[in-house]
């Protein structure tokens, strides 16, 4: 496309359309950027392959009728914490019924991260995405709403935000006609702090929480996958979630 009076651009104008791309950027989307930024890396620098993220939950420390995981991300990502059809959650607790013996106990569900992705397979526009650290997202810039991606999510972890919102956090850029799910608080994340529902189960001193690097031998997260059964729920579907049960 040629500029109005079909002159060849100066490097000037170059110079200055570059500029505005980049405050443009700064200022539609304050949170977006930091989706690229990861370990205390420059922003240039985007996340990396040779991390992957996960969270490992053990369900029998996971109080019922505890809900401060829930309340933690809410308050986090600027949720209204109604858990209406129309209602945003992140995170959802869930009661499991042992069918043989009656025996019910209560888990956080969220997005899992899945290696592989659904969401990803069936957005039209590129707007579910995952980072090379394994952290599932959406692009609000380019979601169009058509909501294939929560018909395709196993986990009903991602919600359709159907009215306007107001008192946002500038990190969590969110957006009427948009989907949305669990980052793993990818705004703490990439500054090396641990997502809000961990901090907060950790706090309470509850401890049924551990996230970290899955690529990573010597990690908390690794050890003690290593030293513990653990469930992947629906692992029939071969996703690879980076999110694990213990005790399910």
């Amino acid at each position: 496309m040629t500029e109005p009076s079909d002159k060849p651009m100066t490097e000037d104008r170059r110079e200055f359309l570059k500029t505005g791309a980049v405050l443009a950027g700064a200022t539609l989307a304050p949170g977006l950027l930091l989706y690229g930024v990861a370990d205390g890396r420059a922003p240039e620098e985007g996340a990396s392959s040779k991390v992957r993220w996960g969270l490992l939950i053990d369900s029998l420390k996971c109080g019922e009728g505890c809900h401060d995981c829930v309340t933690a991300c809410n308050t986090e990502n600027g949720l209204s914490g109604n858990t209406g059809p129309q209602d945003t959650q992140y995170i959802r607790k869930l009661d499991i019924k042992d069918l043989r013996t009656g025996w019910v106990h209560s888990l956080p569900m969220m997005c899992q991260h899945c290696e592989n992705p659904p969401c990803v397979d069936v957005c039209p526009t590129g707007a579910s995405m995952k980072r090379a650290d394994g952290i599932v997202l959406v692009d609000r810039h380019i979601c169009i709403g058509c909501r294939y991606c929560m018909m395709a999510c196993p986990y009903k972890a991602r919600s359709f935000v159907h009215e306007p919102l107001h008192d946002q956090n500038p990190e969590v850029p969110r957006g009427k006609g948009c989907v949305e799910s669990c980052t793993f608080c990818v705004q703490r994340v990439d500054r090396d702090l641990q997502p809000a529902c961990v901090e907060a189960c950790n706090a309470k001193g509850h401890k049924g929480m551990i996230f970290g690097d899955l690529k990573d031998p010597n990690s908390e997260l690794s050890q003690v996958f290593r030293a513990v059964h653990n469930t992947e729920v629906r692992a029939d579907l071969g996703l690879n979630t980076a999110v694990r049960y213990q005790g399910i």
